[in-house]
């Protein structure tokens, strides 16, 4: 394709188009009928398959081969139509097929010479003459042919063999049917001698030219090459010739040699051998490469002559030059292809100009509307112009008319429109918006040479980059998109398909944009109700009407004449007479595909037209039926209706060649070779049906659909009428796509009566190879690594599974198949996975069922934010959630065992424990994604979408947890509040630096506006109106428009200057209301004033206000120094507020002040919010408790007040029987009819900042948002629920210590010490010494499990753990270390005083002491000096691996970094290390050196040092090192904060491995170090929140687990077998490493509590065990302490 071909291809011009290339690689087969038969059979079975695979696996490609007489029994057939479909599929082989479309196979045969089905009148005429002429009886013509005057010029059919034979088809009686067919050979005999003699004469006397007489002397084999070779320009890339001689062909056997020869009355056939030796050694060879051709020589063997075993050999090399030379073709295609973007962007451009030229081509008319769009192109409108209509009526042609006007000149003058055109659905790249708006891009840049690489491909910034680049339009280049049927796109992240429209166009820019709306279906017209609202303007909306009744003839008239078709006036009646019924263009099309089939003799019986589209479309299945085969037909059809997206060509072949119901009918009188549907009978259906099947793309590959609506819901209304029917369909696409016969696997099937009669056969079942492929859930290539997932399974197989009610294969292989959910969700969006539940819940009527299905959903759903970027943590998300609903569902039970199994292939951390929100309980999901706290959020008020900030917009959709929408403005600000504009459309909010974000939230654009207040006062808030943005600050309010252009300003009233804005609300720019403040929390008087075309009388109050919907009447407090509410109504003749009455009063209304005011949203309820609880107004007639009710939070807790008049809020549930409030972090649930607190549930992890009502519907909910970065969705029905709980701190985890073997752990946080039972993840015991307001900064248990010792409020504590007691507490302020030495019987702490407040840096003492345990006896202690830095975390001390010494960082005199040397069992001090030598300045750490007691490292940032301490040398310098170390002291870790990961070799610091390259990561905090085994190396980034974990080994990353929320602490238990983890909301969870190269982990998960189903039941007997020896216990425990002062018991352990 030349350069300028392109630039007019990307202009969108229609002139002179280029054929598109295809995926499909399609040869045409061409031989003669007899005598390649063994060698078709054999490609068909052994080479096909093989060249499919290759062309699918290497280039995606799909191979097809259309063999015209494979599986055809009669040359002959009955309406003589052979010859002509040959001709078309010849032409669609060169059309489609990318590189070979054209292999003949030549022998001795020249094979069936048919005589013409058409013959022009005329010549027929003079042949008869000719043949009357010469004495010749010419009645044979008269009866076989008859003249169509409907054709022009008129012409002569062939009749069908049938018509006049009537026995010809009769298989039923075969006597019958053989007594025919003999009649017809001999009359063929007859014609074929009279047409050759009168022609051959003709041609003598000059009347006719050689090729008209050729036309009756040549085979069908001929005709086929001289259309596929011959007539062919560049046979080098598309043609390959096989001939093949057979020598001694034995005559004597004149029926084989018949086979292979054309024998005519029982000798040679002289003049078919002359023919086709000109064909065969003459033309071809000279026109065909002899790179292309190959000739082979056979010997003639036994009986058969030739057989499959007697010329193994020759069928061997036979096959693989045919697969070598087909792939080479195939190769050489692909090379040529243009695969670059550019290349892809081109083919997909041409489909959508050649559908275009097609429709226009046939269209005629509509005037008006072409004028109305003309007009719209010239004009200066800028939004879309949107052309709707029924389906059916037009609306695609009359686009396609308006694209073709514009490029040609006709329209913009002077001017090089570029045009583009998509036919939205039609093609692969045009089904899913994405796709379609890169295409769309590429093309806009191509033509403004801008570079394809800025395209993004995610699609909320694509769809902001496309509008940008609309801009690029000017008036020498204007821009016009054409897009029609926009709403059959799919993969738009909204509920529609038309937002990412823009709603407002750049200046020379046009959209033109069809979709459907019929009133009677809501459903169709959905998207055209959503364009209503974007493009407010009546005359940017054309509705396309039915073509009416004149027009639809003159139409009908001028296609005839383009057709070469007239009809009789009787016929044109009946056409006259339907098109008065109806005139939409479909049925137009419908009757005209109709009436080029009438002849000018057909009987008036057989023209029948129907009135209506569905009619008409019924009429064409029963006669395609008729005439194909009722099975056949049906059958194909209704695969085609019943799967979910359509079907390719080939997946059609292989369904109707596994339904032994069609091959049976096919198949009813022989048994094929290979039992496969030939190719042939569903080429001759599709070709009945032009333009009614549309290729388009699902999955990632080219499907046929019904390209109209219409057609569908008739097949479905014919096929589908019997359920079984439709079972019966869906569960073969579901076996199909299950690859039950795939790869090779033979299917069973039952012989017909009729083939058991006929081949004697004693079988009644047979088996064969259906030659399907095999439907792994994963492609692979050779090495290993997935090359690309099977997209078909994932779209076909639940859909067929659910409505084929197969259950128990849909749970088994789908919906609770964890290899399933993983390759799904790593190649679809969550959603896609989520909708197979949903899908699926329809039809089960199993309650229990249901709930696990809906048990798996939610948890996938509460995963959805990890899963969406992390799919290989779905085996530990689902084990984490799941875990305690193993016992009572055995699906999910199943389902939790193959996670165990299979899950560690794609994360080697699995969950010992429930640890994660279990599904099911009130949580109905966590909405995550932002990066700071969700400080505002907003519901649409359709309750369906949730809108929220922090320093982005995030929409949630509520119904499924989707985030459809994520707008990043950046700004450096957080955004405070958010507001939502009446119609929803726009959103804005204001940020803490005074900026302002104005979002439309149709299209995503939004507009960033500066404080525009004067002396850059603080803006107060905004408001949001359908057409106008109000900004306002304390004493100003800004009008701008929605394109965030400044209107106007306004001050506020004089009279209040002494008063501060709090809150504006407009209802437009005359009528607004203003509440005053004075701009101190401290008091609590505030105004209001009201501007209704004037200023009303102001209405002082004080604390809190709240306006009923219609703004006329509120609640609020104005009596002094009490809090009773009044309820106040707008008096419009006096301009004042009027009070109407008091509300019942509430107790303690006196004292108890009221922090906030809100009312439901039908204004029937009022929530008042006060210091220590809510109170509630009911205004309702019909209520269960009294107008008045007080609810209290429990003592210590209380409500705050963040914003004068805002506090937190309160809501009842959907049935009023429960009040929900969320304060601090929990939700508290009362009981409306006793009014009391019946539920205290934990719900965030920080404070939560709003609360709002989601009653809609069946819905009973509320969100919550939090400072936590989340937003939550509460079900309160399931509130009472039981809830799995998870044992958490209230505070973040700040470090663990295991004990060695009693899966104990204790962990330290602020306010307590914790016990953890890890085997289960129970918090057993909280211990700390003074209950109120203990700080708790350190705690370590000892490796036995007895004894934990504790830094508490400045005091150093021993706790025994059994009895929970401390035994003995010691002051000593300032703890910084907590230490064991000698196997736990010794503590070391050191402490030091913090620095006084404003200083910086001060050189301190710190103290060191060792105490025995458990008794605490000082051993000794003694002081050094330190630089303490503020805000530089203290160094500890180590003890030497061979525990003979201590070793610090300290301070030498002149205030310089140095090491002090201790003895560590006398504390006496040896010597002090100076660190000049190793040029450290600044110590970051110490680091014992493990196998060397006297070498320990010095670290500083990126680098350590070793040190000899015995002879204080100084050895050498590691230079990237982090201070972790293998215990054998060869290998530590180098991991710096901006990224990446190494194992260093620590006597020359080289990198061993690389675990993760330097790529940058960002800043973050990282923990990295080795598991207690040193096997595997864990690496923890806070950016990603996520723990990877290395082998050592061989550096393979077997795990990368994102936590739930941020580690804090994280430890290796003793056997290396597992992870403990702490994290920011105070969970402990523990993480097994179940590597899949060891193989004993998974015995160890199977021993696990949660995994072992008799668990409970030990338990519960190891409880009564110890219960029983529990007093016996504490009194021995008791003596021991009196009798052994040192405390030294021998007391045994209780588990």
């Amino acid at each position: 394709m030349d350069d300028r071909t392109i630039d007019l291809i990307f202009a969108g011009s229609l002139e002179s188009l280029p054929p598109v290339s295809s995926k499909i690689v399609r040869i045409f087969t061409s031989s003669t009928f007899t005598d390649t038969t063994m060698e078709r059979n054999t490609l068909m079975a052994k080479c096909y398959p093989k060249i499919k695979d290759y062309c699918r696996e290497k280039h995606g490609l799909e191979f097809q081969v259309v063999d015209m007489r494979w599986g055809v029994r009669d040359e002959a057939t009955d309406d003589h139509m052979t010859t002509e479909l040959c001709m078309k599929e010849i032409q669609n082989c060169q059309r489609l097929s990318m590189g070979p479309n054209f292999v003949v196979f030549l022998g001795q045969k020249y094979g069936y010479r048919p005589i013409p089905t058409y013959i022009l009148t005329s010549e027929l005429q003079m042949i008869r003459d000719e043949l009357a002429a010469t004495g010749h009886d010419p009645t044979p013509i008269d009866i076989w042919y008859k003249k169509d005057a409907n054709a022009v010029p008129p012409i002569s059919v062939l009749q069908p063999i049938s018509s006049i034979l009537i026995n010809f088809n009769n298989k039923r009686i075969p006597k019958l049917q053989a007594e025919d067919q003999a009649k017809w050979w001999d009359t063929l005999g007859k014609f074929q001698k009279l047409f050759r003699k009168a022609s051959s004469s003709l041609n003598q006397q000059g009347k006719m030219d050689d090729d008209a007489m050729h036309n009756y002397f040549m085979s069908v084999t001929e005709r086929e090459v001289i259309n596929g070779i011959l007539n062919v320009k560049n046979t080098k890339n598309h043609c390959l010739a096989y001939i093949r001689y057979i020598n001694n062909i034995n005559l004597q056997n004149l029926k084989k040699a018949s086979l292979f020869v054309d024998i005519i009355n029982r000798s040679l056939d002289t003049e078919s051998a002359k023919l086709l030796g000109n064909l065969r050694d003459e033309r071809l060879p000279n026109k065909i490469e002899t790179s292309n051709i190959q000739k082979y020589n056979v010997e003639w063997i036994g009986r058969e002559g030739l057989d499959p075993e007697t010329h193994e050999e020759y069928l061997k090399h036979f096959i693989t030059h045919f697969y070598k030379n087909i792939v080479k073709l195939v190769d050489r295609a692909m090379r040529k292809e243009d695969s670059s973007a550019q290349g892809q962007i081109v083919t997909e451009i041409l489909q959508h100009l050649h559908a275009c030229n097609n429709s226009v081509q046939v269209f005629y008319g509509r005037e008006d509307s072409l004028e109305h769009i003309r007009n719209y192109m010239l004009d200066d409108s800028d939004k879309c112009l949107i052309l709707y209509g029924e389906g059916g009526c037009g609306k695609t042609s009359l686009l396609a008319k308006s694209a073709s006007l514009s490029t040609s000149k006709d329209w913009f003058q002077g001017a090089r429109p570029i045009s583009i055109v998509r036919f939205l659905g039609t093609t692969p790249d045009s089904s899913a918006l994405t796709p379609t708006l890169i295409s769309i891009c590429q093309q806009i840049s191509y033509n403004f040479i801008l570079p394809f690489d800025g395209i993004p491909d995610d699609l909320v910034p694509l769809t902001a980059h496309f509008k940008q680049l609309l801009t690029m339009a000017t008036k020498a280049q204007p821009l016009v998109l054409f897009l029609d049927s926009v709403d059959q796109l799919t993969g738009t992240q909204d509920a529609n398909k038309v937002s990412w429209l823009p709603t407002r166009l750049p200046p020379h820019c046009k959209i033109i944009v069809s979709c459907a709306c019929e009133e009677s279906n809501a459903e169709v017209s959905k998207e055209y109700h959503i364009l209503r609202r974007m493009i407010d303007v009546d005359e940017n909306f054309i509705e396309v009407k039915a073509l009416g009744e004149e027009l639809a003839m003159k139409v009908i008239k001028m296609w005839m004449q383009s057709a070469h078709r007239d009809l009789t006036n009787y016929q044109w009646r009946l056409v006259s007479n339907a098109i008065e019924k109806c005139s939409l263009p479909i049925f137009v099309k419908l009757v005209f595909a109709e009436i080029c089939r009438w002849r000018s003799y057909t009987k008036s019986q057989d023209t029948h037209l129907a009135s209506t589209v569905m009619d008409s479309i019924m009429m064409l299945f029963e006669r395609i039926e008729k005439q194909h085969g009722r099975i056949l037909v049906f059958h194909a059809l209704a695969y085609i209706t019943a799967a979910k997206s359509g079907l390719s060509e080939s997946e059609l072949e292989d369904l109707i060649s596994l339904d032994d119901k069609v091959l049976d009918d096919v198949y009813q009188y022989h048994l094929p070779p290979v039992r496969r549907i030939p190719p042939l009978l569903w080429t001759r259906i599709r070709n009945d049906l032009p333009n009614y099947l549309s290729e388009r793309e699902a999955d990632g590959v080219n499907v046929m659909n019904w390209y109209h609506r219409q057609f569908r819901d008739t097949a479905k209304e014919r096929y589908f009428k019997n359920m079984n029917m439709a079972f019966y369909f869906h569960s073969m696409i579901a076996d199909y796509f299950l690859g039950i016969w795939g790869g090779g696997k033979p299917k069973p099937f039952k012989y017909t009566e009729i083939q058991r009669h006929r081949f004697n056969l004693t079988d009644k079942e047979g088996v064969a190879d259906r030659k399907v492929p095999v439907q792994p859930l994963v492609f692979y290539s050779k090495d290993g690594k997935v090359s690309r997932y099977n997209l078909r399974k994932f779209g076909e197989l639940p859909f067929h599974l659910v409505r084929s009610r197969r259950f128990k294969d849909l749970y088994d292989n789908v919906l609770f198949n964890y290899e399933w959910l993983h390759a799904k969700l790593s190649s679809c969006p969550l959603q896609s996975v989520l909708v197979d539940y949903e899908d699926a819940c329809v039809f089960i009527e199993d309650k229990e069922s249901k709930r696990e299905l809906m048990l798996v959903a939610d948890a996938l759903r509460l995963g959805g934010a990890v899963l969406g970027q992390y799919p290989n943590m779905l085996a530990p998300q689902l084990i984490g959630r799941l875990l305690p609903e193993v016992s009572n569902n055995p699906n999910i039970k199943m389902l939790l065992n193959y996670c165990d199994l299979k899950g560690p292939m794609h994360c080697a951390l699995l969950p010992l424990y429930h640890c994660l929100h279990t599904p099911g309980g009130p949580l109905k999901y966590s909405l995550e994604g932002h990066q700071f706290a969700v400080f505002s959020i907003c519901l649409t008020s359709d309750y369906r979408y949730v809108v929220s900030v922090s320093n982005r917009f995030i929409t949630w959709d509520l119904s499924t947890s989707d985030l459809t929408r994520d707008v990043n403005p950046n700004i450096e600000g957080i955004m405070q509040h958010l507001v939502l504009s009446p119609d929803n459309k726009w959103a804005a909010a204001y940020t803490n630096n005074n900026q302002t974000v104005l979002l439309n939230m149709l299209s995503s654009e939004f507009v960033v506006i500066d404080n525009p207040l004067p002396d850059q006062t603080a803006v107060t808030g905004i408001f949001l109106l359908n057409h106008n943005l109000y900004i306002y600050g304390k004493d100003t309010w800004i009008k701008y428009d929605m394109r965030g252009t400044r209107q106007e300003e306004y001050s506020s009233p004089l009279d209040m200057s002494d008063w501060d804005i709090l809150h504006m609300e407009f209802d437009n720019k005359e009528e607004y209301r203003i509440l005053f403040w004075k701009g101190d929390l401290e008091d609590e008087r505030m105004s209001l004033l009201l501007h209704s075309k004037e200023y009303y009388e102001c209405l002082e109050f004080h604390s809190a206000i709240v306006f009923k919907k219609e703004k006329t009447s509120l609640f609020t407090c104005t009596t002094p120094d009490c809090y009773v509410i009044s309820k106040y109504v707008q008096n419009d003749e006096l301009k004042t507020w009027d009070k109407v009455c008091d509300l019942p009063r509430a107790e303690n209304d006196k004292t108890e002040a009221i922090l906030q005011l809100k009312l439901d949203k039908h204004d029937k309820i009022l929530f008042g919010t006060t210091n220590n609880g809510f109170i509630i107004w009911d205004f309702n007639e019909e209520r269960n408790y009294e107008d008045v009710v007080s609810l209290s939070l429990p003592y210590g807790t209380r409500n705050i007040t963040t914003k004068i008049s805002q506090s937190n809020s309160i809501t009842l549930s959907a049935h009023k029987n429960y009040a929900i409030a969320g304060v601090r972090k929990n939700l508290y649930v009362w009981k409306m009819e006793t009014k009391k607190l019946v539920k205290v549930l934990d719900a965030h992890f920080g404070r939560i900042i709003q609360l709002e009502p989601l009653m809609v519907g069946n819905w009973n909910s509320i969100v919550t948002s939090s400072i936590d970065r989340t937003a939550k969705v509460w079900n309160i029905n399931n509130i009472f629920e039981t809830v799995h709980v998870i044992d958490r701190h209230e505070l973040q985890v700040d470090s663990i210590s295991l004990s060695d073997n009693l899966s104990l752990a204790v962990t330290a946080t602020r306010n307590c010490v914790g016990v953890w039972d890890l085997r289960i993840g129970k918090l057993t015991t909280k211990l700390a010494d003074s209950p109120l307001g203990a700080i708790v900064t350190h705690a370590i248990i000892t490796p036995d499990g007895k004894y934990i010792i504790s830094a508490e409020s400045g005091n150093i504590l021993i706790w025994l753990r059994l009895t929970q007691q401390v035994i003995f507490k010691e002051e000593q302020p300032g703890i910084k270390q907590l230490t064991l030495m000698d196997h736990g019987t010794k503590i070391l702490s050191i402490s030091k005083p913090s620095n006084p407040p404003g200083t910086d840096f001060i050189r301190t003492m710190a103290t060191v002491c060792i105490r025995e345990i458990p008794n605490g006896e000082m051993i000794y202690s003694f002081e050094y000096a330190v630089r303490s830095i503020t805000g530089v975390p203290f160094r500890p001390a180590v003890v030497t691996s061979d525990n003979q010494h201590l070793v610090m960082a300290g301070a030498d005199k002149t205030n310089r970094d140095c090491i002090f040397v201790y003895n560590a069992l006398s504390g006496t001090f040896i010597h002090r290390i100076g660190l000049k030598m190793c040029a450290i300045k600044d110590v970051a750490g110490l680091v014992a050196m493990p196998h060397k007691g006297h070498l320990i490292a010095v670290l500083a940032t990126d680098k350590g040092a070793i040190i000899d301490i015995k002879s204080k040398k100084y050895l050498r310098t590691v230079p990237k090192w982090g201070g972790s170390i293998t215990k054998d002291g060869k290998y530590g870790l180098y991991a710096p904060s901006r990224g990446g990961l190494e194992l260093i070799e620590l006597k020359k610091g080289q990198t061993v491995r690389t675990f993760i390259p330097k790529v940058a990561e960002g800043v973050f905090s990282i923990i990295c170090l080795f598991n207690s085994t040193d096997e595997y190396v864990l690496y923890y980034h806070s950016g990603k929140k996520t723990l990877r974990v290395f082998r050592t080994a061989d550096a393979e990353m077997v795990a990368n687990y994102r936590v739930q929320a941020e580690l804090t602490a994280v430890e290796s238990t003793p056997d290396g077998k597992a992870l403990v983890l702490g994290t920011v909301d105070g969970c402990v969870s523990v993480l097994a490493i179940v590597d899949t190269n060891k193989g004993d982990m998974n015995q160890y998960l199977s021993e696990m509590p949660s995994r072992d189903e008799e668990w409970k039941k030990k338990v519960d007997k190891m409880k009564a065990q110890t219960r029983f020896k529990a007093v016996g216990t504490i009194a021995r425990l008791s003596t021991t302490f009196i009798n052994d002062p040192n405390g030294n018991q021998n007391t045994e352990h209780i588990k």
